[in-house]
């Protein structure tokens, strides 16, 4: 077995009966909601790409995002208000340097923000990616107006170079933390502290080996600590395994952690951190065989209670293109920090085979902990800060950051697993149902553009919906949520989405309401309708654990439809589905319907085809939904079949013609109108000539036998009185046949004459039967 494999399997064995019946594999939303710009506030400006960096001022009432070379002032209320704005571009020199080192001019050689974050004095610490040439500064919102200081810092360990390289930073203190390459090539990746001491990580690669930064949270373990303990920050990200013994490399997934107080060591050590320790974190899926990878975290803490009680939530996607399922692992910050605090080291240990081996310390640890923070009893020691740290603590730790234990999430399985929607994104928010628990609601990205919202009750994972933030499909890049104006913010490439926490208004009946499961949302039997339990004093009607429909009052009857069918016609009954887990089936004449080769029930309706007689009737649409009670019917449609034409007794009733109304006006008013135009086109004729008057025709035959006596042979030249209209040119009728030439006309009057002339018959004016061979005359 090839050994990468083996490890895999290995890792993966003790975890099979974990996920057996009780596993939330194929979880689905109760309801899709396709895109539509109704869903959400949208922010989007020409030109402008990359919506991947948000800070909330909720002090101004303002969401600050960062883009490709701008930023941006939105209402939070309503993100497509665009209050300010400030472009932070590159020079030309800097992305003509850019591109001759061989990056792409019009992607990579542009001002990606990166950093945005707010200073104690309520200015905000902005850093971009600068053409690969990262830059910081500091920028204020005053007047209406963003203002960027000209005090350009060096950014180097603190924003990347590559804007498409992963990248974590938080501020704490007025004090950057930021995990990041250090260099233009991006071999050199950093966990640095920018001041007041500058601290950073060992270039080792048992330090950080080909890391992939996701995020970044402080914890505060040194509020009213015992132990006298310091407050920690926690770096989440993924990396090669330094541990794994295989030819391949292998990907994991690492929570790391540093104290806030770590000033480094005296000589060993210097300006590094002598408190950086790291672990493995595990979320099983049963159908890998390979670790699932951490894509992003949340921290989530009750105010009210202790900080060990806090949470973290964290995405994860698989490693190889053999799986398309997602992950929601949740993590508790007692169980990571009791690794660290307690847990047993990795060592490495050479071996013949010329590579390093790492297995379990079994050594004696030096006094103090490699690792700890300086607490109480490191102070009774007379160690009150890092630089005091004896050189034996300091070799240890930087021989030993890794922990020989891996960290399980609570149940030691994951809270949801999705397939084929690839997680990107997640934040939670706490909010208390009608029943009086709190429940944690996970609003989670993915790669198609979409969101999902589930709950968790009791083990049993709850899809509620999922929307369409964008389209086309696009990844999400970053979620923020604000408790002041309860919306929700997402971002993207190529814009910005705001959508509120409760979406009640989607359920239209009470049944439908309470099946949702939406701890946010209730259903109000005064107005009638779902709506978000913040905005109501009265007691609502609400089920999320049970899903408990009984509890509405009785609905109001559907009322059938009339439709139409003329015999042999096909029609269409609409029936759409209420939720993805109901389902729809027929009734005919309150019987279940059978389906035929005229009769085909769809996913969202009835198809009749070639319609008879007998397929008159009332069709009902019926759907059933299971919910954790029982299983609830409602009438989604309810329709009144007539075949057309049909009367009494089978008689065929032909359709009458109408004899009034608008249409018979409309056809009287259209033939008048036909009338009054050929009037006027025959009168238009008889004054060009093309036609004779009636009247004229005797007086026309007069006068040419007249002109005819004194023209002789000649009697074919019209008359010149009286005058009469210019012409186009006169063609006698038998002319059609050769084509009018002029030589064949001469000839053929003067025959014509000279014929007349003997006969003695009375002369014919071929002027009165000129031929019209132009449409255009007419």
């Amino acid at each position: 077995m090839h050994p990468l494999l083996s490890l895999s399997v290995f890792w993966l064995l003790p975890l099979a009966l974990m996920l057996e019946e009780d596993s939330p594999l194929g979880c689905d939303p109760r309801k899709s909601v396709p895109y539509h710009r109704d869903n959400a506030h949208l922010f989007q400006e020409e030109g402008v790409f990359n919506y991947s960096t948000m800070l909330l001022r909720e002090d101004l009432n303002v969401l600050v995002l960062g883009a490709r070379e701008a930023l941006y002032a939105l209402d939070l209320n309503d993100i497509s208000k665009k209050l300010a704005s400030v472009k932070w571009e590159v020079t030309e020199q800097q992305k003509a340097e850019c591109k001759n080192k061989g990056k792409d001019p019009e992607t990579e050689c542009k001002n990606y923000i990166r950093i945005l974050h707010k200073m104690e004095d309520n200015r905000m610490y902005v850093c971009g990616t600068n053409a690969f040439d990262p830059e910081c500064n500091y920028m204020s919102y005053a007047d209406g107006k963003l203002t960027l200081e000209s005090k350009g810092e060096d950014g180097k360990g603190k924003c990347p170079f590559d804007p498409f390289q992963r990248y974590a930073s938080i501020m704490v203190d007025n004090n950057l933390y930021s995990a990041t390459s250090m260099n233009f090539l991006g071999s050199e990746p950093i966990l640095m502290r920018s001041s007041p001491v500058s601290i950073r990580t060992e270039f080792k690669s048992s330090w950080l080996n080909e890391p992939s930064f996701v995020s970044m949270a402080q914890m505060p373990e040194g509020d009213k600590s015992e132990e006298g303990d310091d407050d920690k920050v926690y770096l989440f990200f993924s990396e090669t395994a330094v541990e794994c013994d295989c030819y391949n490399k292998l990907v994991v997934s690492r929570v790391a952690r540093v104290c806030k107080g770590d000033l480094g060591g005296q000589r060993t050590l210097q300006k590094k951190w002598t408190s950086f320790l790291k672990a493995r974190l595990d979320c099983p899926v049963l159908e890998s065989q390979l670790p699932y990878i951490i894509q992003d975290t949340y921290r989530l803490c009750d105010p009210q209670q202790h900080w060990k009680t806090c949470l973290f939530y964290a995405v994860f996607t698989p490693q190889s293109d053999t799986s398309d399922l997602s992950a929601v692992c949740v993590y508790q910050v007692s169980d990571i920090s009791r690794v660290f605090a307690e847990g047993k080291y990795k060592t490495p240990v050479p071996v013949e085979t010329s590579f390093v081996k790492w297995v379990m310390y079994s050594g004696d640890v030096p006094v103090p902990r490699p690792g700890a923070c300086i607490n109480n009893e490191a102070r009774e020691a007379g160690i009150t800060q890092t630089l005091d740290l004896p050189d034996r603590t300091l070799q240890f730790i930087k021989d030993r950051p890794l922990m020989d234990q891996a960290i399980q999430p609570v149940g030691e399985k994951p809270v949801l697993v999705r397939r084929g929607a690839t997680f990107t994104r997640i934040i939670v928010n706490q909010v208390q149902a009608a029943d009086g628990e709190k429940y944690n609601v996970m609003f989670i990205g993915t790669e198609e553009g979409s969101m999902l919202k589930a709950v968790n009750y009791d083990g049993e994972m709850f899809i509620i919906e999922e929307i369409q933030l964008f389209q086309p499909p696009e990844p999400i890049k970053i979620l923020k949520f604000s408790n002041v104006t309860d919306q929700l913010y997402a971002g993207s490439e190529n814009g910005a989405a705001q959508i509120p926490l409760a979406s009640c208004a989607r359920s239209l009946s009470c049944m439908d309401c309470v099946l949702a499961r939406d701890p946010y949302c209730g259903w109000d039997k005064v107005v009638g309708k779902c709506i978000a339990l913040s905005n109501s004093q009265r007691e609502l009607i609400q089920s999320v654990k049970e899903g408990d429909a009984s509890l509405c009052p009785d609905a109001e009857h559907v009322k059938p439809t009339n439709q139409s069918i003329w015999p042999g016609g096909n029609l269409k009954l609409s029936c759409p589905s209420p939720s993805n887990l109901a389902k729809t089936s027929w009734e005919r004449d309150n019987r279940p319907l059978t389906p035929s080769a005229r009769l085909q029930p769809l996913q969202d309706g009835l198809l009749i085809l070639n319609a008879s007689d007998s397929d008159g009737g009332r069709y009902r649409c019926v759907s059933v939904e299971r919910s954790k009670t029982a299983e609830y019917a409602t009438t989604v449609a309810d329709y009144q079949v007539r075949i057309a034409g049909s009367g009494r007794g089978g008689q065929i009733l032909f359709p009458q013609p109408r004899t009034g109304g608008p249409s018979v006006a409309g056809l009287q008013a259209v033939v008048g109108l036909l009338v009054v135009s050929l009037l006027v086109l025959l009168a238009w004729n008889f004054y060009k000539g093309h036609l004779p008057l009636p009247w004229s025709c005797g007086k026309k035959s007069e006068q040419s036998q007249e002109s005819h006596e004194e023209g002789g042979v000649h009697s074919s030249v019209p008359s010149q009185e009286p005058p009469k209209p210019a012409q186009v040119e006169d063609k006698p009728l038998m002319s059609g046949r050769d084509n009018g030439s002029s030589n064949n006309h001469s000839r053929g009057e003067a025959a014509f004459s000279a014929a007349g002339g003997e006969n003695d018959a009375p002369e014919l004016n071929l002027t009165s039967l000129q031929y019209i061979d132009d449409e255009s005359e007419i």
